[in-house]
């Protein structure tokens, strides 16, 4: 039979990598061996007996021929069974198979990215990536603690610019993700989620308003408790003295003003008004309790604070303070008139009235209250019971006048020092009638000195000097000297020293006056042991001449004497010694002054 035709059954065609048979070649099947293809194991492709169909089969492997391209030999599956390289054939294996990939779909990409914005993970649920949806959760959960509840202060920026950061690398990367990724949704699912991720953006819009608004209540409620604060601050002070209460205020009032401009849009802010009203009452409190002494510091005060307070908040409220502090000041300064303990002075009160409100009414009251409160006193000067108290208010209230400055005062001050003179006589006088003939001749004695071209000066020493006899002889304070020296005769008295060191004699009866001896050079001390029982001392018996003498010319009546000695090298300053007589008409009178010692 003849060769079959190529391709027939029972022999598979040429590959190209086959050779050709040689010429005069028996058919492949007759054959007793096969020519390796190239590229193939130089082995012997099936030499010896029995080779056969099976040539080739068992022989070694061996590396394609250098430059092959990749997969060079028969195509997988090509040729009979067994056919192709044999088991362990050491050429490049085949490449595993690729799994298989969707095409590209934006809008998938921007619903995964989109949905991871939502703050929630949602993307990378879609995606079934449990990992990034759990770090998306926790990244969630940390700023909601770090955030919640609202407070002033908020969110700390670095916490929100990372959390940001994240929300944006996390929709990058579902976006990334999503892009090839074959879902496991529906169709119907997949056309709702895009408008979905969209919707799902108002939870992180959403929150932050929430948020924004919480922040913003928190804050209101903070700046109305700074105000409720303040207010507390205003009420503790009320009632303390106001150099204790003005730095409390001063404290309130920073934070009425913090609050009215920086936050005047704040509900705390648009009370301030209201609060500076109850302001102005509490700190004028004084004032309307008709405590004019104390209103006019705090409203000193009110009236100075557009110096140091918003002008615009407090609107017209200092000017409102004018008629009360002029009111104040008016009352404070005339109640304190001859008062000598007043704080503060009349006249420092009175004068800041004329100096801050020269045109008031008030200023026009404060000459004819000053002149009622002369009147007033001297009035109660005579027969008054305690002249000598009213004269201090009068002394006090002239001194608060010689310390104002306004003309309009300068005929009162003339009254009261009148006032004052008239009151120191009173006094004195009243001094000896009560028999407090110390203070009384004190008070005569300083009245002489501060008025000496007075015509009462001489009946005032006069009555200093009876003041003095008195101390150490009542009986010579029965009544006040005479302010007259008695017509009539007059009686010679002449008065001797008899002893050591200069006199002064004192007295007192229808006519009252002193007289001072010079001291006797040889005259010493009597010792009363050499005097007889009995007695009397012999005193001035020597030559008249010897004797420093004084002659007094005195009217009829009865008087009382009173010696004072100056301190020598016998006698010591302040030895008195008192004696009364009667001056009778048609006598002439000797008094001889000495001293008597116990030796």
């Amino acid at each position: 039979m003849g060769q079959p035709p190529a391709g027939t059954p029972g022999q598979p065609p040429a590959a190209p990598w086959e050779a050709p048979p040689a010429a005069g070649a028996a058919p492949a099947a007759a054959s007793a061996s096969a020519a390796p293809a190239p590229g193939w194991s130089g082995a012997e492709a099936g030499a010896g007996a029995g080779a056969g169909a099976g040539a080739g089969a068992g022989a070694g492997a061996a590396p394609p021929p250098p430059g092959a391209p990749p997969g060079y030999g028969p195509p997988p599956g090509y040729g009979p069974p067994g056919y192709g390289p044999p088991p362990g054939y050491g050429g490049q294996p085949p490449t595993p198979p690729t799994p298989p990939r969707g095409d590209a779909n934006p809008a998938q990409a921007a619903m995964v990215g989109l949905l991871n914005l939502s703050c929630l993970g949602l993307g990378y649920v879609l995606l079934r990536n449990w990992i990034g949806a759990a770090v998306c959760w926790i990244a969630t959960a940390v700023l909601l603690v770090m955030a919640l509840p609202a407070d002033v202060d908020g969110v700390p920026l670095g916490l929100l610019v990372g959390y940001g950061v994240f929300l944006l690398l996390a929709a990058a990367d579902g976006a990334r993700r999503g892009l090839r990724a074959t879902l496991r949704i529906g169709d119907s699912f997949r056309r709702l989620a895009l408008p979905l991720a969209l919707v799902l953006l108002a939870v992180p819009a959403g929150g932050s308003l929430a948020y924004g608004a919480a922040r913003d209540e928190a804050k209101e409620q903070a700046l109305l408790e700074r105000l409720a604060a303040a207010d507390e601050l205003v009420k503790s002070a009320d009632g303390l003295a106001f150099d204790k209460a003005e730095p409390i205020y001063r404290k309130a009032l920073a934070d009425y003003q913090d609050l009215g401009i920086r936050h005047a849009g704040s509900r705390a802010g648009k009370l301030v008004p209201a609060r500076l009203d109850a302001y102005y009452t509490t700190v004028s409190g004084p004032y309307e309790k008709k405590e004019y002494c104390a209103a006019i510091a705090p409203l000193k005060h009110l009236r100075g604070l557009p110096g140091t307070f918003d002008k615009d908040l407090l609107g017209a409220r200092p000017a409102k303070t004018d008629e009360p502090l002029a009111h104040s000041l008016y009352e404070c300064g005339t109640a304190a008139l001859g008062v000598q303990t007043a704080n503060p002075p009349a006249s420092e009160s009175l004068n800041a009235l004329y100096d801050t409100f020269p045109k008031s009414v008030h200023a026009t009251r404060v000459e004819p209250a000053v002149r009622a409160a002369i009147k007033t006193r001297t009035t109660a000067l005579t027969g008054g019971a305690a002249p000598c108290d009213t004269t201090n208010e009068l002394r006090a209230l002239r001194s608060s006048l010689d310390n104002m400055t306004d003309p309009a005062v300068e005929g009162a001050t003339k009254e009261a020092a009148s006032a004052v003179q008239k009151g120191d006589f009173s006094c004195g006088t009243f001094q000896f009638r009560s028999k407090e003939f110390g203070d009384a001749g004190k008070t005569m004695t300083q009245y002489a000195k501060d008025y000496p071209n007075s015509p009462q000066a001489a009946h005032a020493r006069s009555i200093a000097i009876a003041a003095e006899i008195a101390e150490e002889e009542p009986e010579a304070g029965k009544s006040l000297p005479p302010a007259e020296v008695p017509g009539g005769g007059r009686m010679v008295m002449v008065v001797s020293n008899d002893g050591p060191g200069s006199v002064e004699l004192l007295y007192t009866g229808p006519m009252t006056g002193k007289v001072t001896l010079k001291a006797c050079g040889t005259c010493t001390k009597y010792s009363s042991v050499l005097v007889p029982r009995g007695g009397k001392v012999k005193a001035c018996t020597g030559p008249s001449s010897k004797y420093p003498k004084a002659t007094l010319l005195l009217p009829v009546g009865d008087y009382h004497f009173l010696q004072k000695r100056a301190a020598t090298g016998t006698s010591t300053a302040g030895d008195t010694k008192s004696s009364k007589a009667k001056i009778e008409s048609g006598y002439s009178y000797t008094n001889c002054l000495y001293v008597t010692s116990l030796f």
